[in-house]
């Protein structure tokens, strides 16, 4: 579980309190965002295909949270700020948006160890749901993520539909189903955006389910962190862990680097230009999204080309051994120059 600052949720009662806190909230969910992708690019193609699907719909979802959170922003008259090098945080080090835990995030390959004490710290809710055979540590109540998105909701419901001064032109309502991805414009819209983001990370108090019925992200981690499904039943708890088994290959997993920065590889180098050609494109990913959450929608289909670019060169970057027989990786820094 994720504990931040308590001035997080201080100096609400404005339009403009509001907007610097979502403003940290995009920065916390794009940063959740590196990291996951990092371990799953580690997995090899044609291996883990249960673990792989479900990272890669955790960070689908991540990224329909940070667009819903710009949504909301752009509703009350913000402006997200994509296109800056400070958005990127520093791997390892902790999560940015006031994050006051001591939970250092990294980049580091896929293994069972990072899904349990690093994907599923973030994700945790304050209260997860006990179910039989998984018996949960106790955890402490300070200010949660969830706290932080609700008190952003009640502020929203105590200024009301004034604070709505945004264009309607600039909400990004395509590239995710439509249930999702919704039009912020009033109070009801802004509340049931904040809704999906935190649901679909925490589930509920009462199911591990989030508004589309499918499991949160915490739960979808310890799914893999259990190697088990978690099933629905009859029991008082609605569900269980069973079958079918969600297996783990770990010989299906390049042996990469921790926390790689460009400077690690030699200049002229294989994975050097490798690395450069990540981080330019996604640099560039960054700058698409600015444009697109900055008044052009439209040019979301060019942001999503250069996810898929990223996927790609990271590809690339994995299968390239170096020297002392590990394998090198994306270091996800700011690089606006072509290499």
């Amino acid at each position: 579980m994720i504990i931040l600052k308590r001035s997080l949720i201080e100096g609400l009662d404005s339009v403009q309190g509001l907007r610097d806190a979502l403003g940290n909230a995009i920065r916390l969910e794009h940063a959740t965002i590196p990291t996951y992708l990092y371990a799953l690019y580690s997995l090899k193609d044609g291996s883990n295909a249960q673990i792989r699907s479900l990272i890669r719909s955790i960070v689908m979802e991540e990224m329909l949270h940070v667009t819903l959170a710009c949504n909301v922003l752009n509703a009350i008259g913000g402006a997200p700020a994509i296109d800056d090098p400070t958005l990127i945080p520093i791997y390892p080090g902790p999560l940015p948006g006031g994050v006051e835990d001591t939970l250092i995030v990294p980049l580091k390959r896929f293994s069972i160890d990072v899904v349990t004490n690093v994907f599923m710290a973030i994700e945790a809710p304050e209260n997860p749901i006990v179910f039989p055979v998984e018996a949960l540590a106790a955890m402490p109540k300070p200010v949660t993520i969830g706290m932080f998105y609700g008190k952003i909701s009640e502020q929203i419901m105590a200024q009301g539909q004034s604070i709505f001064t945004g264009d309607p032109n600039r909400q990004v309502t395509k590239g995710f189903p439509a249930d999702e991805l919704i039009k912020v414009t009033d109070v009801p819209s802004a509340l049931k955006a904040i809704e999906i983001i935190v649901e679909q990370g925490e589930g509920t108090t009462k199911s591990p389910l989030d508004l589309e019925h499918g499991l949160a992200h915490f739960y979808r981690y310890q799914e893999i962190s259990r190697g088990q499904t978690l099933a629905p039943d009859s029991s008082p708890q609605g569900f269980h862990w069973g079958d079918p088994p969600i297996p783990f290959d770990p010989t299906g997993v390049w042996p990469v680097i921790d926390n790689p920065k460009a400077a690690s590889y030699p200049a002229g180098s294989m994975a050097r230009l490798a690395c450069d050609t990540f981080n330019y494109t996604y640099t560039s990913l960054l700058k698409t999204l600015h444009i697109v959450f900055n008044g052009r929608p439209g040019k979301l289909n060019s942001a999503i080309g250069l996810m898929e670019s990223l996927k790609e060169q990271a590809g690339i970057l994995m299968e390239t051994e170096l020297p002392d027989g590990t394998h090198a990786g994306p270091s996800f820094q700011w690089q606006p120059v072509n290499p």
